[in-house]
């Protein structure tokens, strides 16, 4: 299956990308093309998630290209990368709900798992067989998760006893396994620990009434005296350092999300705009009409330069804290201002799912948000230019 850059890669970003990694691309595209879009705008309306889209992913191998016991061949983080906008261009719920799986569940079991925790669970996961969730963000506990974690875990012998809430935990009413982090009540350190969702005292609740990523199932979970083996506590998860080693990765890849976000949005406005016709003639050529797009197509290819090195640095092992936090913040904010811009591109028509701008306009506003808002990532930036933390 041959690679097609897109429209929206200006300057042709994918030719970074090895002879293997692009079939792979061209591959999950054809996927997400004839499995996953005509769907996505029925099930965001009805804000539920397609049945068997779990396993249709991974069979594309998208849930294991980033983890050593799982990749199907070497692969760069700008591949990965690429994947997140591939999947977010067609739709940044789906984009999520693989970021969840790949990246915050299973990137949990790869960085602080035992060699045991990560050959139970990483295959399974790779192949669909278990889904799993990440529970770190709490009722009371969003943006200082690292001070204001309440979710306490006991040691009862070999086992651990979990009490607590977590809240906005995506995959949670699917999932068959979550990544708890909690408290230590011993030594107030954060450690994370494997949920089977079955475990007694494990309950999840769907949040009803989103305005944005409405295929993902997020929830509020409740913990009452929920136990755990030691045998599932992450062994090398023991303080929000080592939390803070996963969502260093994720991070980023929702950056390159926020991109594909901006370029579904952006497409489907071009698109438009080449069909629609007024005063005699499409609208694309209307001075006013180009000059939305080629702002847009501006903000594209600056985010997709930055994230793109921000992958590299990470390939080379340089990437650093506060390398993702400002591609993150960057990127979502130039996706704001570009979704906003292809609204402007539909008039009315904007507005319907019918034309797929108005479901990336409102995406827009979650990517925009988790994983650390603008306001959080602007001040780890901002620590390592001033070398003052200005947090509180």
């Amino acid at each position: 299956m041959s690679f097609e850059p897109l429209v929206s890669d200006f300057y042709d970003y994918a030719s970074l990308l090895s002879d293997e990694e692009q079939a792979a691309l061209a591959r999950l595209r054809a996927h997400l093309e004839t499995a996953v879009k005509p769907v996505v705008n029925e099930h965001w309306q009805s804000a539920t998630m397609p049945e068997g889209i779990m396993p249709g992913l991974a069979s594309t191998g998208v849930f294991g290209f980033a983890w050593e016991e799982t990749k199907p061949f070497e692969n760069s983080a700008v591949f990965r990368g690429f994947v997140a906008l591939e999947l977010a261009r067609v739709d940044a719920s789906v984009a999520t709900l693989v970021g969840v799986q790949n990246g915050l569940a299973m990137g949990s079991i790869s960085v602080t798992g035992s060699p045991e925790q990560r050959a139970e669970w990483l295959p399974r996961m790779a192949a669909g067989e278990v889904v799993g969730a990440f529970g770190l963000t709490e009722p009371l506990s969003g943006s200082d998760s690292a001070q204001g974690l309440r979710t306490v875990a006991t040691r009862d012998g070999d086992e651990w006893v979990l009490n607590g809430s977590k809240r906005w935990i995506g995959n949670a009413t699917v999932s068959d396994i979550t990544v708890i982090w909690a408290k230590d009540a011993a030594d107030g350190q954060v450690k994370g620990f494997i949920v089977p969702t079955s475990t007694p005292g494990y309950s999840a609740t769907k949040i009803q009434g989103k305005q944005s990523l409405r295929i993902v199932q997020n929830a509020d979970i409740t913990l009452e005296d929920v136990r755990v083996p030691e045998s599932l506590r992450l062994q090398g998860a023991n303080s929000f350092r080592d939390t803070a080693k996963v969502l260093r990765l994720t991070r980023a890849e929702v950056a390159w999300a926020a991109v594909g976000n901006s370029i579904g949005a952006y497409e489907a406005a071009l698109r438009y705009a080449k069909e629609r016709v007024q005063f005699g003639k499409p609208i694309a050529g209307h001075q006013l009409i180009q000059d939305l797009l080629v702002k847009s197509m501006g903000n594209i290819t600056a985010s997709l330069g930055m994230v793109v090195r921000v992958s590299q640095m990470l390939d080379d092992g340089t990437q650093r804290d506060e390398h993702s936090a400002l591609a993150k913040a960057f990127t979502t904010a130039r996706m704001r201002e570009t979704v906003a811009w292809c609204r402007e591109v539909l008039g009315g028509n904007g507005i319907v799912l019918d034309y797929d701008v108005a479901r990336h306009f409102a995406d827009a506003e979650a990517l925009y948000s988790y994983e650390g808002t603008r306001e959080m990532n602007t001040l780890i930036v901002g620590r390592s230019l001033t070398g003052a933390a200005a947090f509180v």
